[in-house]
């Protein structure tokens, strides 16, 4: 396995990190990479932006007047902070429905302030505050928006999976035999890719108008809301944030659980899917931001833009500095196995 960073506890090594990276055009040709480009992985909650297609096509948006902000948080693993927890009520006001329609499962906030402030008053977590429940919602409107049981939409064999397993492999260039399902935290089936097959799909949802008309109107829209309404996909502190909110004329991004991030470089046909072996999340924000620095995309200066999200120094319980945390690889060129400099 390929080592993508490591912590030091003092002047000494103390742990190893391992990952791998993927660069990808729209074609799905490897650009450059770092670890297995082919290693079956879940894109988890970084398939969201291709789910949310879904109830772009379906009408729904329009039938029940959904806002670009609340299209947003459909595409979110958002934090449960109140404006977010509010906005996917208004989704399912506006279809009738309630937080009772939601199947994500009871969560408390992402969010510690949020998580905080909910067990200060004595309540329980509920399924608004998953950090799913944008999802959930956005499923809930295309199952409606059909006249299909709102029941079943969580289902593997309900036509609202399969609409979205369809688009999937339509964004990632794949067959379906190709597409590996599981169950993910929040119940809905979650999808696992060649790591490659991830990358083009991201690379593809930057470059929409391959995907068709209709289904190109629908990822360009999906795409701007993201752009436009950063907090609304991830929150306070957290990197979709950060990254979209320094540099969304350029990008788009999206988490996964365990540690997967998927990138577009808007209109460059471009995609990058990241994934770090152990789940360790924190070190995501320094990964990413090396692979858009050794690709051009930010400067060494705009680093800085990200440096809520990262934090490279180790703290003790005093606040002393007692190590460091440090990102090591460099992307290799799939034509010419140079480095990426």
């Amino acid at each position: 396995m390929a080592v993508v960073a490591r912590t030091y506890r003092g002047a000494l090594r103390d742990l190893e990190h391992h990952g791998r990276i993927v660069v990808a055009d729209a074609a799905g040709n490897v650009l450059y990479h770092y670890g297995d480009p082919y290693a079956i992985t879940f894109a988890r909650s970084a398939a969201k932006p291709m789910q949310a297609i879904a109830v772009c096509e379906s009408g729904a948006l329009e039938a029940y007047g959904v806002t670009e902000q609340e299209l947003a948080v459909m595409c979110a693993s958002h934090n449960g902070e109140p404006a977010q927890v509010a906005l996917v009520e208004r989704i399912l006001g506006k279809a009738g429905l309630d937080s009772s329609y939601l199947q994500c499962g009871d969560a408390y906030p992402i969010s510690e302030e949020s998580k905080r402030e909910m067990l200060r008053r004595g309540l329980p977590p509920d399924a608004l505050h998953c950090d799913c429940s944008g999802k959930h919602a956005g499923m809930l409107l295309t199952a409606k928006i059909h006249g299909e049981d709102l029941t079943q939409y969580p289902a593997p064999d309900s036509p609202t999976q399969q609409r979205i397993n369809e688009i999937i492999c339509h964004v990632c260039g794949c067959g379906m035999e190709e597409l590996f399902f599981a169950v993910d935290g929040c119940g809905v089936p979650v999808h696992a890719l060649p790591m490659v097959k991830l990358a083009q799909g991201y690379a593809r949802m930057s470059k929409p108008e391959l995907l068709g008309e209709r289904r190109g109107a629908a990822a360009r829209r999906v795409t701007r809301a993201m752009t436009a309404y950063p907090y609304e996909v991830a929150g306070t502190g957290r990197l979709c944030t950060c990254l979209m909110s320094a540099f969304g004329d350029r990008l788009f991004g999206k988490s996964g659980a365990a540690s997967f991030y998927g990138i577009g470089l808007k209109d460059r046909g471009i995609g990058i899917a990241v994934k770090l072996e152990d789940g360790c999340s924190e070190f995501m924000p320094g990964v990413v931001m090396k692979v858009l620095t050794d690709l051009g995309v930010i400067s060494q200066q705009e680093q800085e833009k990200l440096g809520a999200c990262w934090e490279p120094n180790i703290y003790n319980h005093h606040n002393q500095v007692v190590g460091r945390k440090e990102i090591d690889f460099s992307l290799l060129s799939d034509t010419c196995e140079q480095e990426c400099v």
